[in-house]
């Protein structure tokens, strides 16, 4: 499966290179087109890079923030980290207005982890746990935070400043105001690295104790590399819901849960996901060009809807690849089964 999403991403990885309002050839650049070149390297594969980096990094911090929450139904959409990196950024653009993108990038940071951090102790002191609870809480304190993000914004007119962070695109992502989407690469680097003491940590507070695992540390230190894969897209494209909550749900039915096992093909489905709807947004209504939330919130939501629909009617069963059934490593948690908050 790994190898075959592999192949996959790099054909429409090459594919994606050449779609656009302005026709590029693959013979013309070979000819040293000095107009095609130029296009090339500061729009299309800057482009490229951001979607990767943003499919990527937002699907890792969604396995991450399931795993260490215990439940599926966590994002940094549900889990208020999206909300908590917008209202950074405008406090940047409040209290500095000639800040870089950088500038800019130091606030999302701080407030996205913040939140973050605050959502988790919100729902470690709720007593009985309900699946739809957790993901609920999030939603509710995310919604507070952009109320006031709202209300701020209204007040000091700072309204359509802030307006190309709410709504995610790539249509203005260009050589030399994207760089910090690298971010990503080093983060994903280690949540690799810790993989099995995320997987530990989601097992509970006396799991970890028991293999001498420091429950606290690694649970702020998931949250924080999550927290930061997120302001980091945030800055650069904006808001894009759903691919922190669908992509890590549609790999765990292939492959399990065991995030050591799931991360790559989460990382690589997570890209294709992306680029996919990118790709949609571009043709759909060319020469002019969709918001990618919008066609992730479309393609998003019939996932979700499929998900819960194959959820309800196969409860823990998982899609079997070779058609024999499933098998341990293969066996996928439900988000649905009663009482049962992973």
């Amino acid at each position: 499966m790994t190898f075959v999403l592999a192949f996959i991403l790099a054909v429409l990885a090459a594919a994606s290179l050449f779609v656009g309002v302005i026709d590029i050839e693959l013979a013309t650049l070979l000819t040293g087109d000095a107009e095609q070149w130029e296009i090339f390297i500061i729009s299309r594969l800057p482009r490229l890079l951001a979607i990767l980096c943003t499919g990527v990094g937002m699907s890792v911090a969604g396995l991450i923030m399931q795993q260490l929450c215990m439940n599926k139904f966590v994002s940094p959409t549900t889990g208020a980290t999206i909300s908590s990196a917008q209202f950074g950024i405008l406090l940047a653009l409040l209290f500095m207005p000639g800040s870089t993108l950088w500038g800019r990038a130091v606030f999302a940071f701080a407030t996205a982890i913040l939140g973050t951090w605050i959502f988790v102790w919100f729902i470690q002191r709720i007593r009985f746990k309900d699946v739809v609870m957790i993901p609920l809480v999030g939603i509710m304190f995310g919604n507070v935070i952009g109320g006031i993000t709202n209300y701020l914004a209204y007040k000091y007119e700072m309204t359509q400043a802030l307006s190309s962070w709410l709504v995610g695109h790539f249509s203005l992502v260009l050589k030399g105001r994207y760089e910090i989407v690298y971010l990503v690469v080093p983060l994903v680097v280690l949540a690799f690295i810790f993989a099995n003491h995320f997987n530990i940590v989601g097992m509970g507070k006396e799991f970890s104790k028991n293999l001498g695992v420091h429950y606290n540390l690694i649970l702020f230190a998931g949250l924080t590399i999550a927290a930061m894969i997120t302001a980091s897209v945030v800055v650069v494209v904006g808001s894009i819901s759903y691919i922190g909550l669908i992509v890590p749900n549609v790999v765990a039915m292939f492959k399990g849960d065991k995030i050591r096992g799931t991360l790559a093909d989460t990382a690589l489905f997570g890209a294709i996901f992306v680029l996919v709807c990118d790709m949609i947004g571009r043709i759909v209504i060319m020469p002019y060009e969709l918001p990618i939330e919008l066609i992730v919130g479309i393609l998003g939501s019939i996932l979700f809807v499929g998900l819960l629909l194959y959820r309800l009617k196969y409860g823990r069963r998982a899609v079997s690849l070779t058609g024999h059934g499933t098998t341990g490593c293969a066996a996928s948690v439900s988000a649905l089964d009663g009482g049962d908050s992973r």
